[in-house]
């Protein structure tokens, strides 16, 4: 960790704006370059216009690449179109506006000419879907949603949600991507274009942030949040729910602050994260500095991400909760009777959140359904509620409204930051004072993501692994239970590998964008057995590999 982190930006930490920009509209990607071919991870394609990973180019190609596979489903609704605050998602909003328009799309667009964070779109969506055949695309919406999450000011990003309101799932993002990079081999040629004066006549209006914001109390207690007079500290860390904040004090009568209401996207404000990048992860000590340095002013603070997907939880207590902590607090609040109208309903998470979940769904006498990495597999529970409440490790979760039917079907930052307001307001606790609590009851787990050098080709490797590739039979001193490349509760391909013991746990993942492999790992025999399982894992995955 660089001894810069956790201290204010400086003016050699910024972005050139007007050169990256520029890149944008002047750099043509090699289609030949993996690197500058358009790819959709967990969240969709991103990259940077300076290393022309994300071009005018990438963005007018994967934008008809949209539009022909909503045709193919048969979706002719209107597209919701969304962007976040960082420097290129304007212009990548511009160019997907020609591209729509041209191809005769009913577009709608914030009515503020505003930012829209990624929840507001997935609501949107799901409101103009409300009653329909989700299974007969005529008539159905959909959405884009230009950003790049967390990312640093110089990326850019695009995501495409279909109409279940929640992230394109790998069927729909390949055959997107394949598309995209087709338009850009062929020069563009078949992709439609219109003047953006033209498409901005024709786009029409759309209300996020009040509907959104006026909808809150259907999901969250804002009354209690009111009675009680939680003191509530909101940073959106430059992102695209400043607006938002604001506006749900004033509707909702709330005692809240918006600790930092301004938008520049240099992210001159921010503190450094671990590596001295500027990184608006709100689930990081280093980025959320300064919000933690104020944590007495506030019952609750919390920070969510550009565009506020995530979210960050701190108290006067304790700081920064990790995002482990309070998914297992969030669950066992909604679960434990806060939500009676929820019935019996599953708790979603990913495999490599902690297994303080897991011990708290067995003490609720609730069944778990472990996933693999990414937010998709949550959406069919969250659509029909057989699974009103989502969460993965990297502060992302949503869940149902009150009446157990659907609010939204992607993470959703700012609800789970109101959340640990309701906590307070009905509890008097704070949500890491209920977090000692359940290691109280459950034990005290300690957790940790490292990352790890691996080729291409390794990683492709890793990503294919068989049970049968891991000859250990013990971890850190214990006998494996488990060994699992596919997820136990819903069997998809993990796309890596999980080891459980009965005490710990390690999952290994390939990145999908640097060359590393991320160890993911778990002990409740404290950090020095932490550690053992680390090692042990590395050695796991070398052997497993060949390497």
């Amino acid at each position: 960790m660089s001894n810069r982190a956790g201290q204010l930006a400086e003016p050699r930490d910024l972005i050139d704006v007007p050169h990256l920009v520029t890149a944008y509209y002047t750099l043509t990607p090699d289609p030949e370059n993996v690197d500058q071919q358009v790819a959709f991870g967990t969240s969709g394609h991103r990259g940077s216009s300076l290393k022309t990973a994300f071009n005018e180019a990438h963005i007018l190609a994967t934008t008809q690449a949209i539009v022909d596979y909503r045709r193919s489903q048969g979706f002719d609704g209107p597209l919701f179109l969304g962007r976040d605050t960082h420097a290129l998602s304007e212009p990548a909003w511009a160019s997907a506006l020609e591209v729509l328009v041209a191809n005769d799309v009913t577009v709608l667009v914030d009515d503020r000419d505003g930012y829209t964070p990624t929840p507001a779109v997935s609501h949107a969506i799901l409101r103009a879907n409300k009653g329909k055949d989700l299974t007969n695309g005529s008539g159905l919406a959909d959405g884009i949603v230009v950003t790049p999450s967390h990312n640093p000011p110089a990326d850019g990003g695009f995501k495409y949600n279909p109409p279940h309101g929640g992230p394109a799932d790998s069927d729909a993002t390949k055959v997107i991507a394949a598309r995209a990079n087709e338009y850009i081999r062929g020069g563009r040629s078949g992709v439609k274009r219109v003047a953006f004066s033209k498409a901005s006549e024709k786009a029409q209006k759309y209300d996020f942030l009040g509907t959104y914001v006026d909808d809150l109390p259907n999901v969250v207690d804002l009354a209690a949040i009111k009675n009680a007079g939680v003191r509530i500290g909101a940073d959106p860390l430059g992102g695209a729910a400043v607006a938002y904040w604001g506006e749900i004090a004033e509707r909702h009568g709330l005692d809240l602050t918006v600790v930092n209401p301004l938008v520049d996207p240099t992210w001159r404000f921010m503190t450094l994260d671990w590596d001295e990048k500027i990184r608006m992860d709100c689930s990081s000590p280093n980025a959320m500095a300064s919000l933690i340095a104020q944590r007495e002013k506030y019952d609750i603070a919390s920070g969510n991400d550009a565009d506020s997907d995530r979210h960050g939880i701190v108290t006067p207590d304790a700081g920064l909760m990790n995002p482990n902590h309070y998914l297992a607090v969030a669950i066992q609040y909604l679960y434990g009777g806060a939500r009676p109208q929820w019935g019996d309903g599953f708790i979603g998470k990913t495999l490599v959140s902690s297994s303080m979940i897991d011990r708290v769904a067995d003490d609720l006498g609730r069944k778990l359904v472990e996933v693999p990495v990414g937010f998709k597999w949550f959406v069919p529970g969250l659509l029909d509620g057989s699974g009103p409440f989502g969460g993965e490790e990297s502060a992302g979760a949503s869940f149902a409204r009150v009446d157990g039917s659907v609010w939204t079907t992607d993470k959703d930052g700012i609800l789970l930051a109101l959340l640990a307001s309701e906590i307070k307001a009905t509890t008097g606790k704070s949500p890491s004072e209920l977090y000692g609590e359940l290691t109280a009851k459950h034990g005290a787990p300690a957790y940790a993501r490292v990352d790890a050098p691996a080729s291409r080709e390794e990683k492709a490797k890793l990503g294919a692994l068989t049970p049968d590739a891991v000859a250990a039979d013990t971890l850190a001193g214990e006998s494996i239970m488990a060994k699992l490349t596919e997820a136990p509760g819903n069997g998809a391909k993990i796309g890596g590998l999980k080891v459980v013991t009965d005490s710990a746990w390690f999952a290994a993942r390939p990145s999908g964008t640097e060359d590393v492999y991320k160890i993911y790992a778990e002990s409740f025999k404290g950090e020095e057995h932490l550690a053992q399982v680390q090692a042990e894992a590395r050695d796991v995955v070398s052997a497993a590999l060949g390497s």
